[in-house]
């Protein structure tokens, strides 16, 4: 699977948009990452869109780009709420998109962004997802992922020691992943790192770069 962060969904009907309110508290940290990286993009593929609140509000601050949403199915139809509300012209339909069962796309993207799923996933899912990577993007093609690492095999706070056990008490197949481990697969892929920038909140962003043909 693909599986986007927790959210919760809004009770007033069965019909209200999906809400998750860490993503707004993150979302002009990572648009900063973005407008660094994305200003030569034209296609990007979000993997893991989660509530569809990452989508509207990236697609509506970079006009330029056509920001394809994905998720698996159970979360498109919240993603569809967000979208037909933002009404923006540069938001397709949202696609399901599960690593365990990929689908075939017909065009490769220039641009993958992809936000607090690497935990959520099991390890060798995880290892499928950057397997997926050459078949998905072109060369030149920019992979930014935006969530908590740890590096050299520690944690780098005391609260995300903590996230990571609740984590694993949730599910024992996730936590947070390893730089090293999560770098040394996108060099399997054809992909080499540009930036790991620091987020708020012991997160960071990462940004690698396919350079293989």
């Amino acid at each position: 699977m693909t599986p986007s962060a927790p959210f919760a969904w809004t009770t007033a009907t069965t019909m209200e948009k999906p809400h998750a309110p860490a993503t707004e508290r993150n979302r002009e940290h990572i648009l900063a990452a973005l407008r660094r990286h994305f200003a030569d993009r034209q296609r990007v593929l979000e993997i893991g869109s989660g509530t569809g609140q990452h989508a509207v509000h990236f697609a509506a601050a970079l006009p330029h780009l056509s920001w394809q949403a994905s998720d698996r199915p159970q979360n498109l139809p919240g993603i569809r709420l967000w979208l037909a509300e933002a009404r923006l012209p540069n938001t397709p339909e949202p696609i399901a998109f599960d690593v365990n069962t990929p689908p075939t796309l017909s065009l490769r993207y220039d641009a993958i962004f992809s936000a607090n799923t690497l935990h959520i996933m099991s390890w060798p899912e995880v290892e499928r997802l950057f397997a997926l990577f050459p078949a998905l993007i072109a060369p030149g093609a920019l992979f930014c992922c935006y969530g908590p690492f740890n590096y050299g095999g520690r944690f780098t706070s005391a609260s995300n020691a903590q996230f990571d056990e609740s984590l694993r008490q949730d599910d024992p197949r996730r936590g947070i992943r390893d730089f090293e481990a999560v770098d040394a697969l996108a060099r399997v892929a054809g992909m080499m790192l540009v930036e790991d920038a620091e987020m708020p909140a012991n997160n960071r962003c990462i940004t690698w770069r396919r350079t293989a043909t």
